[in-house]
């Protein structure tokens, strides 16, 4: 029995309640059961007498004793027992526990999957680097935990396109382009340009490509070898993206806003909305009418539109697209766009409390990294996935909150060791496959299952945690958590280290074949399962053998 069939039936028991008259209180959809920290207590535990007695108008212990009494007589519970001030402690019997693992490996890729978030329609923003060089270490967190939160966000059942957008707008392209036209003369890039080997390599491509350039005057060179960086560099970004395992359905370029005449159709919009006024010249959008700090120039009274114009026609190109909710995931460097861009989906007729949503994570460091040989004065996301490995680096990102700083400790990364965590879970499941194939050849298969042989400790506890797989991935899509499935496959690989090392796959000598061997090797493949759909909600491979 998982805990998501416990909760069901909490459910319907408290609807019952309701229904009948013996209660009267809001039954929520879902009913958090959780491992009690005492195992003497019970297999599963829950605290919603506790949370919904007072409601109810009823001591909590005896809202609890109503709840017991009906849970007693569901199939394949055992005891039910109020503890304390009214929490239940629920035990099932063990083949209830152990059908578990065959749910699991019959689920298959699907285990883990959930749709507490159906219906969502979201667009995610995140990464967005500008096309004028590689990406580098400040966008690394973000490229990993932005793609896993959109994994995560899908398992559960959210329609989420993931988007990137293109600054190829505004002058930082032509300080671009001006750089590679002095490499491709032979000439030093010019003082506040763009430094690094490879603006000379995208000039050598250029030459090799395109030869006629080089006989262009500057004026004229300046917009062709912008367009021909602008694509080599972003088939650069493209290609270190793809190694490092993340992948967008949009690339978005803000240049498209600029030439289509987005952003001033934009601005007539939020003129219609009531919340555009013309002041010194200039353009304003009244952000301050929804708590920014002050309002904010759309154009300047030189007539050209402020990049704050263009997050504003970026916004609405969303909305227009059919994307209700808009998910933006920026640096820590970019605290002070989350008030604008609340006041920009407010403005637009949004709800900024439903539409929007923007995360902040903090910096990342790698301790001993070096500047790029390449780039000149950054450190390349694809010179870490080369030094440390996409998964070492990917896992070690995801396993610690966004809103945490973190430090990369390469040493660890690359040990073959239990305290090195990604190690130690791809190992168990590189462990789980081996012992099935071992398993096959002493002629051990999944042909009978008899979940109540599975009554060792630790088979209660490797199930327990297993069972728990669903609501820990419906946990962290509700809150944008990735690191909660880390942490969670952790206390799985742990579990199956344990009971590998307890309990036998395989008959000892030529002992043969019995129903307990049979069955632990569903439970197994169960563990296998669940550690794979885990490293595939954070882009991590699940080795066969290490």
């Amino acid at each position: 029995m998982t805990p998501e069939e416990l909760s069901a039936a909490l459910v319907r028991i408290l609807n019952n309640l309701t229904s009948d008259g013996r209660v009267q209180v809001e039954v929520p959809e879902t009913v958090r059961v959780e491992r009690p920290k005492n195992r003497d207590h019970g297999d599963w535990a829950t605290n919603i007498a506790l949370q919904l007695g007072k409601k109810a108008g009823m001591n909590p212990r005896e809202f609890a004793e109503l709840v017991a009494k009906e849970l007693a007589k569901e199939p394949g519970i055992t005891a039910v027992d109020i503890a304390g001030p009214g929490f239940i402690n629920i035990t099932v019997d063990a083949a209830a526990a152990g059908e578990l693992a065959k749910n699991i490996v019959e689920a298959g890729a699907e285990y883990g999957k959930n749709q507490t978030l159906a219906g969502h329609t979201i667009n995610m923003e995140f990464v967005s680097a500008n096309p004028t060089g590689p990406l580098h270490i400040g966008h690394t967190r973000w490229a990993a935990l932005g793609d896993a939160i959109v994994r995560v966000l899908r398992a559960s059942g959210a329609d989420v396109t993931a988007e990137y957008y293109i600054n190829d707008a505004g002058n930082q392209m032509n300080v671009f382009a001006l750089s590679i036209y002095n490499r491709l003369h032979g000439n030093p890039v010019q003082d506040g340009g763009y430094p690094g080997q490879y603006i000379q390599d995208l000039a050598d491509a250029i030459a090799i490509d395109h030869p006629e350039v080089r006989s262009l005057t500057e004026a004229a060179a300046i917009p062709v070898l912008r367009q021909y960086g602008y694509e080599l560099q972003m088939k650069d970004i493209k290609t270190t993206l793809a190694d490092f395992g993340v992948s967008f359905d949009v690339f978005f370029p803000e240049s498209q806003l600029h030439s289509t005449g987005a952003i001033q159709a934009a601005v007539e919009r939020l003129r219609e909305q009531g919340h555009v006024e013309d002041r010194d010249g200039a353009v304003w959008l009244k952000t301050t009418e929804f708590g920014d700090d002050k309002d904010r120039v759309l154009i300047r009274a030189n007539g050209e539109p402020t990049y704050f114009a263009a997050d504003a026609a970026y916004y609405l190109s969303k909305k227009d697209r059919g994307f209700p909710e808009k998910m933006y995931l920026l640096g820590a460097d970019h605290h002070g766009y989350i008030g604008r861009l609340k006041a920009i989906a407010d403005a637009a007729g949004d709800d900024a409390n439903k539409n929007i949503e923007i995360l902040i994570g903090q910096l990342m460091s790698v301790n001993g990294a070096r500047f790029s040989k390449r780039a000149g004065n950054i450190i390349e996301l694809r010179d870490l996935i080369d030094w440390l490995g996409s998964d070492a680096l990917r896992y070690s990102l995801e396993r610690v909150p966004a809103d945490s700083p973190i430090a990369v400790d390469p040493e660890l990364l690359k040990k073959a060791s239990n305290d090195n965590p990604v190690f130690y879970i791809q190992y168990a499941h590189a462990r789980s496959r081996q012992a099935a194939h071992q398993a096959q050849a002493r002629g051990v298969d999944r042909s009978a299952f008899d979940a109540s042989l599975l009554t060792h400790p630790t088979e209660n506890d490797l199930l327990a945690a297993l069972g728990q797989f669903p609501s820990i991935v419906a946990g962290a899509g509700a809150s944008r958590e990735p690191h909660r499935i880390a942490r969670h496959i952790e206390a799985v690989a742990s579990a199956y280290h344990s009971w590998y090392a307890a309990c036998r796959i395989t008959p000892i000598g030529d002992a043969p074949v019995e129903s307990v061997h049979q069955s632990r090797l569903w439970l197994n493949d169960a563990a296998t399962t669940v550690i794979a759909n885990g490293l595939g909600l954070l882009g991590v491979t699940a080795p066969e053998k290490m």
